[in-house]
């Protein structure tokens, strides 16, 4: 499929911004011996949590059709897991909200803003990847490691940005945040593994005989469909070269996860306020075009018929 630049920001920022609520929320949640010391990382974060999430859906607005119509998208919540993302993710930026105004005025982060931000984060994770995994004539999405791997690399995202803010906002939880993040990336890069491992066994949905309703043994394919260029051949194909997908993903496991892991474990305390940035830089690019491949790799059923002629 030709993946949308929007939804490619969304997922990547929101992923990241749920990534660092967690990251941030658990303190609070457990309880920390001077609340007065964590307050400058929880506003810094918070609001990273706010500007990701607003850009976010600001860029997913960019992928519909009638803009002004976006408020019915939450209309099939029973039955959409479009829906329901799109009520999750408000909820998710309203706690963060109230989060920050209570840091204002109480001067600490209650328990249960801290575990209902946590909980807000993890709902639309399951939201945003059951969209994917629940297309179950889509094999390559059709997976419970499409949900485990959105919630691993956002967390992996929003450790390598909690360290980096820890470094320059609180000092002593620099170190706990760094090795949570380095142990979150080897888990992201597992489960990206484990994706591609099984992608190379799966086998597209349907036949050439399901796509035109013919039921005839023989059938040879002698035009891709269409003399011209069409809505079916552009929005199902992404029109890049087998060299191409394989370098981005290469680019997602070396940008990704090994390059952020070797800065963030290997660089001397002095260098850290420099090179944890760059492993944040390099995570999100990474995941970019993870993002990228995820949609890139998907072969739609349609295509059997409207593919290019042998």
């Amino acid at each position: 499929m030709r993946p949308a630049f929007s939804v490619l920001l969304l997922t990547t920022l929101v992923g990241c911004a749920q990534g660092l609520a967690v990251a941030v929320a658990l303190p609070a949640l457990w309880g920390v011996a001077d609340p007065a010391s964590w307050l400058t990382l929880w506003r810094i974060s918070l609001w990273a949590i706010l500007g990701m999430g607003v850009i976010g859906l600001g860029a997913s607005f960019a992928h519909l059709g009638r803009p002004e119509r976006a408020w019915r998208a939450a209309a099939m919540w029973r039955t959409s897991w479009l829906s329901r993302e799109v009520i999750a993710l408000p909820a998710f930026l309203g706690v963060a909200v109230l989060s920050l105004l209570a840091l204002q005025q109480l001067g600490h982060w209650p328990a249960l803003l801290a575990a209902l931000l946590m909980a807000c984060a993890l709902a639309l994770w399951v939201c945003t990847a059951m969209i994917y995994a629940g297309i179950r004539f889509l094999r390559e999405w059709a997976t419970p490691l499409t949900v485990v791997n959105f919630v691993l690399m956002g967390l992996a995202s929003g450790g390598v940005l909690a360290a980096s803010l820890a470094q320059w906002a609180l000092a002593s939880a620099a170190a706990p945040y760094g090795d949570a993040a380095a142990v979150l990336l080897a888990l992201a890069l597992f489960g990206r593994l484990a994706a591609l491992l099984r992608l190379r066994h799966v086998s597209p949905a349907g036949s050439m005989q399901t796509a035109i309703g013919v039921a005839s043994p023989i059938i040879r394919q002698t035009s891709k469909g269409f003399t011209a260029r069409a809505f079916n051949t552009h929005e199902f194909f992404h029109g890049r070269s087998a060299a191409w997908v394989t370098g981005v993903r290469l680019s997602v496991l070396l940008l990704g996860f090994v390059l952020p892991m070797l800065l963030v474990l290997g660089t001397p305390q002095g260098l850290q306020d420099v090179t944890w940035p760059l492993a944040l830089a390099s995570n999100l690019a990474g995941i970019f075009a993870e993002r990228w491949d995820f949609f890139a790799q998907v072969r739609h059923p349609q295509n059997r018929y409207y593919q290019a002629a042998l």
